[in-house]
């Protein structure tokens, strides 16, 4: 298994894997029409866009690929976080926050996403974020099983994600980080 920095030709396995992963574990969580109505192909167009526009070291997408093929399993993808409702000081270090995390259904319980989750937390910390943060469904207890196990943590904060036409309310995680801001 190598962890390595997404590349432009990525989009479509990046795609696969976005695509069965929220088929499968949003089952049940997100209106079977919309899960059944997303596309690889489409996918990989709006990948394709996102991985242009990515800018290291504050951002970034990792992909786990399993074999000497490079067959992309896993992926990541961090950003400087929203800040927090209110003033903020402009010293304040800012937050870091995983956006996305996805493991394709055929690997889950093989230790990919938990290499994944490891590489992305040292590359927040590389990157000078003061804790990384992630939102995750309420209802996705398998993934907040995956993500307690890693040693993050529900802060209190909660959202209401609108994807598929349904109302589905949102937990955010928090872990510290030992980073220090870097110069960008």
């Amino acid at each position: 298994m190598e962890i390595r920095p997404a590349r432009p030709a990525d989009a479509e396995g990046i795609a696969l894997v976005h695509v069965r992963a929220w088929q499968t574990a949003y089952a049940g969580i997100v209106p079977r029409e919309h899960l059944d109505a997303l596309d690889p192909v489409a996918a990989a167009e709006v990948w394709a866009e996102r991985l242009a526009a990515v800018d290291p070291p504050r951002a970034r997408v990792l992909v786990a690929v399993a074999d000497s093929v490079d067959r992309i399993v896993a992926f990541a993808g961090f950003r400087p976080a929203e800040p927090a409702p209110g003033p903020v000081p402009a010293d304040a270090p800012e937050d870091g926050e995983i956006h996305t995390m996805y493991a394709h259904p055929d690997h889950w319980g093989t230790g990919a996403g938990r290499a994944l989750m490891e590489a992305t937390t040292s590359a927040l910390a590389a990157a000078g974020y003061r804790d990384g943060t992630l939102w995750v469904l309420a209802a996705n207890t398998r993934a907040r099983r995956f993500y307690e196990a890693a040693g993050w943590r529900a802060d209190g904060a909660t959202a209401e994600d609108t994807s598929g036409g349904a109302v589905l309310p949102e937990l955010r995680y928090r872990k510290p980080l030992t980073g220090t801001r870097t110069q960008t």
